[in-house]
């Protein structure tokens, strides 16, 4: 009987999982890791998304708040001829229209004091840049519905669904559309932040600019903002800006990036674009705001940026130290023609 054929050798395990030419071929290269600026805007999508989801939810929110009731209210707080700033302004911030926690910022923010010492009148016509929720909106819309015009700027809600300035105008068209008895008259200037530009017709008495100059010091657009400002307002116009306060002395290239800026500077700029410092209020002031924190300013309330870290404490010492600066747009100096027959 023949012997038995030896065993077949086992295929090495280099030949087993080693691929064929044919096969190395059709196999796609791995993708390249994402860059750097790739991976920024993926989280800012990500973050966009998130937000936009979160905001529809509030929405819904708010949407049921605004009763039939609540609506009436509203009408009757807009349609009515108040006789001073003052009466305005007290039955605006009292007017139940305004959201929930809003009126509880009050007491760091003080409303009726801070409009009333830019010269708020229920006759102008006020200009509020970038009103962000609307929380002043919510104040100076009914203040003015009667006998005032409120224009207020806001991001193109028709703009690239992926940019976040188009979500912020459309929330804040949103904002508009839940009360139009309320809401109705209020006119809005479509900007582009990048591009400053508004109409300079010089009819407005005042130009609201709340927490927003370290923001135009962030993006380098606070020299084009304060030239659209000046076109914009009457001769004799008040531009009126409360911001958070930086230590004397501080970079406010540096500050700012935590959102403070330093009062001396921020008056130096503003005059040199042709304004007029008119006074100075401490209204807003916070002897407690150490101005050192991980976030910066937005480590306090109400944002909160750190979460639950720290947050008794972040909560005790309130919202920022601010300061509340009043400026006139000094009138344009115009050359006087010589008399006839003067020496020239």
């Amino acid at each position: 009987m023949a012997p038995p054929a030896p065993p077949a050798s086992a295929p090495s395990a280099a030949a087993s999982t080693a691929p064929s030419a044919s096969e190395a071929a059709a196999t796609p290269p791995p993708p390249p890791e994402p860059t750097p600026e790739e991976k920024k805007k993926a989280e800012a999508a990500k973050r966009l998304q998130e937000d936009r989801a979160k905001w529809e939810d509030d929405n819904k929110t708010e949407l049921a708040r605004w009763t039939p009731e609540l609506h009436a209210a509203a009408k009757a707080l807009a349609d009515k001829a108040y006789p001073s700033g003052h009466a305005a302004l007290v039955a605006a911030i009292a007017g139940k229209q305004r959201k929930p926690g809003d009126s509880a910022r009050d007491k760091y923010r003080h409303p009726l004091e801070t409009l009333e010492f830019f010269g708020f009148k229920p006759t102008m016509t006020v200009l509020e840049l970038s009103p962000g929720e609307g929380w002043y909106t919510e104040i100076l819309a009914p203040a003015l519905a009667a006998k005032g015009k409120l224009l207020e700027t806001t991001n193109d809600p028709n703009g690239a669904p992926q940019d976040r300035s188009t979500f912020n105008g459309q929330k804040f068209r949103a904002f508009l559309d839940e009360a139009p008895e309320l809401f109705g008259k209020v006119q809005t200037v479509v900007v582009d932040d990048k591009a400053p530009s508004l109409p300079a017709d010089g009819t407005v008495d005042l130009v609201l600019l709340m927490r927003e100059a370290h923001g135009m010091v962030n993006s380098g657009t606070l020299d084009a903002w304060l030239g659209a400002i000046h076109g914009a307002l009457k001769n004799g116009g008040v531009l009126g800006i409360e911001d958070h306060r930086a230590a004397p002395g501080a970079d406010p290239m540096q500050s700012a990036k935590k959102g403070y800026l330093p009062e001396k500077w921020l008056i130096e700029q503003v005059e040199a674009k042709g304004f007029t410092l008119g006074g100075k209020s401490e209204v807003n002031a916070n002897p407690k705001d150490t101005r050192d924190y991980p976030e910066g300013v937005w480590s306090l309330p109400p944002t909160f940026r750190q979460g639950d870290v720290d947050h008794d404490k972040y909560a005790a010492i309130g919202e920022s130290d601010r300061m509340t600066l009043k400026f006139g747009k000094a009138p344009e100096k115009h050359a006087v023609a010589p008399a006839p027959g003067a020496k020239k």
